[in-house]
C-alpha cells in the first residue's frame, strides 16, 4: 500500500459542520501530514477521497467565503 493511502486511513476525519443529521450531502475533511487536506464524502468513507496541498485548500476556503460554489 502507497504513503497516501496508509496516512487517509489513518487520519481524523471530521464532518463538516454544515452537514445534516439526515445524511444528506455531507462531507469529511482530515489533516493530513505536511499541511495537505483530505475530503471525502461521509456516506462512502472507503471510496475515493480528494487532497489539496496548502495552496489549493486555502484556494478552495477562499472561494467557499467568497461565495464562487453557490
Amino acid at each position: 500500500m502507497d504513503e497516501l493511502t496508509e496516512e487517509l486511513r489513518a487520519a481524523t476525519w471530521t464532518k463538516s459542520s454544515y452537514s445534516g443529521s439526515n445524511g444528506g450531502n455531507c462531507v469529511e475533511v482530515a489533516e493530513l501530514p505536511r499541511g495537505r487536506r483530505g475530503v471525502r464524502d461521509s456516506k462512502n468513507s472507503t471510496g475515493p477521497a480528494l487532497v489539496f496541498n496548502t495552496g489549493e485548500w486555502d484556494a478552495f476556503i477562499s472561494g467557499v467565503k467568497n461565495g464562487e460554489f453557490d
